[in-house]
């Protein structure tokens, strides 16, 4: 393999690239035409339903600590292998449920609390059932006492029944029931023992008091999140505090996404419902059917809505995409927009994990994989740059003798460069393509729930959080906490060596300027690094090591068979 067949191998790449954006691609004009056409027959759709019951309902309610709510209504009590926690008899409410398995953070034994009472500061909760236009008709609401009969506890394979009646002769139920995970199942009922028709329209709604605490960086989307008719949708707190968002859809399903936990609720297939996205003193999440359902006298009619209050592990989540058949729902785990790259990548450490038992482990795993898939492009590389090299003296000799002529200089460097079949860019191509590998990486630690509070071995006792230690109280042995922005670990630092120690085994760069630009690289990169996730630095690091390994070898090679 020369540097002919990869120039060809690129030049080829783009050209295909740009073929197809000049001759196949959609125009901007076409996709901003077809942009505004689906918005149109969306809000002509949404126009079209006007007719639909309002969601909206005055709760002025005194705030309570999370303590007194729990005590203020009669509750049912749900458990099982992975939340804990009850439904409220006042409005039939999922407003309590923490998760057994997962620690508020590393050095304390409180559990996660996903979801409280609406009376308490914080409060997020669920709710669903029937509503209607006809005013003469007393549904269910927030206030509203349920009578619970037959089983008085909810756990897997133990479902409950909650009964209201109003004074028009119309009865409300609810079955819900709950599998040994996240997954809440509610079959709303209506049994009509009068002599008249009614409509409903049915409904499931997610409310937030107020704005959760959130990590704030870019690569993250933390908010309303979800999938309408194939399209995924992300909306961002102050974006619905801003702007109301509508839409209606055939399926999907409608969310609020934290970084760890989602809070999704999804409608009953084959029927087109109305998705809002709202801020009116608390955010909402909500769906309502568009068409209303008929029950006639003496008569009944029922509608499911699942409910998935869930830790975000990938098992977990893909197997309800999989099992409730929930298109797209995997992306509440927020991948990136190297989707491809990332999951695979997620999979290869997770079968390390389980074959070593160790993430940290599983990394240095993967980064040897991936240094055995590029090892031959590695070594074209390094064959290149040891030739640079080995030039060195003759490319000195050069630019003295042509210190006067900055022309010449360059023309005799092309000269020397074609002679020797060596390509002065190649060092480049082995960085360019670990770059997507690095951001996959660093997107993984960053979002997925399975490297929180993973250990490496050491001082290292969680991979998705920066290396606690700091060159600056000499790794602990001072007894100062140094600010944060001098947290400079020890892996940090080692990534920093290694770094250097590979720049000596590549060829000196001709200007001097230049040269004492990347003299400090290694330095920089060290302190720009420092705050990112340890399993990141732990990746570089031993990438960094494996790298110089067959650098060496390659250059020793050359540099025997040279003389």
């Amino acid at each position: 393999m020369d540097s002919k067949n990869v120039i060809a191998a690129i030049s080829l790449s783009a050209a295909v690239i740009i073929l197809y954006s000049l001759f196949f691609a959609p125009s901007q004009e076409e996709i901003k035409q077809k942009q505004i056409t689906q918005e149109k027959f969306k809000q002509e759709k949404i126009l079209q339903n006007s007719d639909t019951p309002s969601l909206d309902k005055n709760e002025n309610q005194e705030k309570l600590s999370r303590k007194e709510a729990l005590n203020q209504s009669g509750r049912v009590q749900f458990e099982n292998n992975s939340i804990v926690g009850s439904i409220s008899l006042k409005g039939a409410t999922i407003d309590d449920l923490i998760f057994k398995e997962y620690n508020i953070d590393l050095n304390s034994n409180e559990k996660v609390t996903l979801l409280s009472p609406r009376n308490v500061n914080d409060g997020y909760l669920i709710e669903s059932g029937f509503v209607t236009t006809n005013k003469n008709i007393d549904v269910p609401d927030a206030s509203t006492v349920w009578e619970i009969s037959g089983n008085k506890r909810l756990a897997n394979n133990s479902p409950i029944k909650l009964t209201w009646s109003n004074s028009q002769g119309i009865t409300f139920e609810k079955h819900i029931s709950l599998d040994d995970q996240f997954l809440f199942t509610v079959v709303e009922k209506i049994i009509n023992e009068s002599d008249k028709s009614y409509n409903f329209y049915s409904y499931a709604q997610i409310i937030r008091n107020k704005l959760p605490k959130i990590s704030g960086f870019y690569i993250l989307h933390e908010g309303f999140l979800s999938v309408l008719d194939d399209e995924l949708i992300e909306e961002d707190y102050d974006d619905i505090q801003e702007k109301k968002f509508t839409q209606i859809a055939q399926e999907g399903f409608v969310g609020i996404s934290d970084k760890y936990w989602i809070t999704s609720i999804i409608p009953q297939k084959g029927k087109e419902f109305k998705t809002t996205f709202d801020y009116k003193n608390k955010f909402r999440a909500n769906y309502i059917s568009t068409q209303g359902t008929e029950v006639g006298p003496n008569s009944s009619i029922e509608e499911k809505v699942q409910i998935i209050a869930a830790a975000k592990r990938v098992n977990i989540i893909d197997g309800y995409a999989e099992k409730l058949k929930i298109n797209k729902f995997d992306l509440v785990i927020d991948w990136g927009f190297m989707y491809f790259i990332t999951k695979p990548l997620f999979f290869a450490l997770d079968y390390f994990f389980k074959l070593l038992g160790n993430y940290g482990l599983a990394i240095i795993a993967v980064t040897v994989c991936i240094r055995l898939a590029f090892f031959p492009l590695a070594n074209f590389s390094f064959k290149s740059m040891g030739k640079m090299k080995l030039l060195a003296p003759e490319m000195a000799r050069l630019k003295e003798l042509h210190k006067e002529d900055k022309m010449k200089l360059q023309q005799a460097m092309m000269a020397l460069y074609k002679k020797e079949k060596v390509n002065p860019m190649s060092g480049c191509l082995p960085i360019l393509v670990q770059i997507p590998v690095f951001f996959a990486f660093y997107k993984i630690l960053f979002v997925t729930l399975e490297m929180r509070h993973m250990p490496f071995y050491g001082w290292i006792k969680d991979l998705s959080d920066r290396d606690p230690t700091s060159i600056f109280n000499l790794f602990g042995l001072i007894p100062w906490d140094p600010p944060s922005f001098l947290l400079i670990g020890a892996w940090p630092i080692i990534m920093g060596i290694t770094m250097f120690i590979q720049q000596k085994l590549n060829p000196t760069p001709p200007d001097p300027i230049q040269a004492k630009i990347f003299m400090f690289f290694p330095l920089f990169l060290t302190v720009i690094l420092a705050p990112f996730a340890a399993g990141l630095v732990i990746y570089w690091s031993f990438n960094n090591i494996f790298t110089m390994i067959q650098q060496y070898i390659v250059q020793r090679k050359m540099t025997v068979k040279t003389t």
